[in-house]
């Protein structure tokens, strides 16, 4: 005779969380969120960007320098178009603003963005002079807050099922 494992009963709550099907981006093209595709790219250059700074601190070597200002301004750049999408979401759909993780995910970002503006601003017509201390600190502290809004991004998307292609849609899962 077999015995069935001990499994505990499942909870109301958790079984309808784990049956919704999602709600599906503001911003998408046939029905694929362009927020998380966007987004990849400010994170690459930002982070980048605390590469090369440190890369100009061990060398000294004014290549670094120069290459952390154009990420820098790429970053901005690229990070102004994600948070468009990001918050045209953020304002159409109300699940994003009931949950704590879209609150901190998009007062993050406009603190990466904003830190990264000085950044940028900081280092023009001076971008080795710029670096040392004060570039480095910001973009290590930009870096580390990337780290820290996109882990509630992926909250966002992956917990509460924002921005996903949702079953009961017309594309299939």
């Amino acid at each position: 005779m077999t015995q069935t494992p001990n499994i505990p009963p499942v909870i109301e709550s958790d079984e309808r969380e784990y049956r919704d099907s999602g709600v599906p981006s503001t911003v998408a093209i046939a029905g694929h969120p362009l927020h998380p595709l966007i987004v990849t790219f400010p994170i690459a250059f930002l982070t980048g960007a605390l590469g090369t700074d440190v890369g100009y601190w061990l060398t000294g070597d004014l290549f670094w320098a120069r290459a952390s200002f154009w990420l820098i301004g790429a970053g901005v750049a690229a990070g102004l178009v994600a948070a468009a999408t990001g918050m045209l979401d953020f304002l159409k759909i109300d699940r994003v603003r009931e949950h704590q993780a879209g609150w901190v995910h998009m007062t993050g970002n406009i603190a990466v963005l904003t830190l990264s503006l000085v950044n940028f601003v900081l280092r023009w017509g001076n971008q080795g002079g710029a670096v040392l201390p004060t570039g480095l600190v910001i973009s290590l502290f930009v870096a580390t807050l990337i780290g820290i809004t996109g882990w509630y991004g992926a909250e966002l998307v992956y917990r509460h099922k924002i921005a996903v292609i949702g079953y009961g849609s017309n594309h299939r899962p």
